[in-house]
């Protein structure tokens, strides 16, 4: 894919995504609407892509719910197929990001800081 689409189409996964996990769809107790999606990393040809999920909860509950939705990727690949319209629907694999967390945990020493 070239560069625009491929930014297009990962865009769309992440709404996609994120949609599904707001409206409670996936069942596994583990995952829980308190989930952020914070990027996909689309492969080049489409067939792969990396969905990054982060939280501000605890990381034992992040590492659980990206358990969860490593085990409910075949539901959420039905999901997609149904919703985009691309020749092929990505294999989806979910991959912890602890980026809300720090940014949480910086603007908090920042705050000590400045007090």
């Amino acid at each position: 894919m070239e560069g625009i689409r491929l930014k297009r189409v990962e865009e769309q996964v992440r709404t996609e995504v994120a949609a599904l996990l707001l409206r409670g769809d996936i069942k596994d107790p583990r995952v829980d609407s308190f989930l952020s999606i914070t990027r996909v990393a689309l492969a080049r040809d489409g067939s792969h892509a990396k969905v990054f999920v982060s939280t501000f909860k605890d990381e034992a509950s992040l590492a659980a719910a990206v358990a969860g939705l490593n085990h409910a990727a075949g539901f959420i690949q039905a999901n997609l197929a149904k919703r985009i319209h691309i020749r092929l629907t990505p294999r989806l694999v979910f991959v912890v990001d602890t980026g809300i967390k720090q940014g949480f945990e910086m603007g908090e020493k920042l705050k000590d800081l400045l007090s």
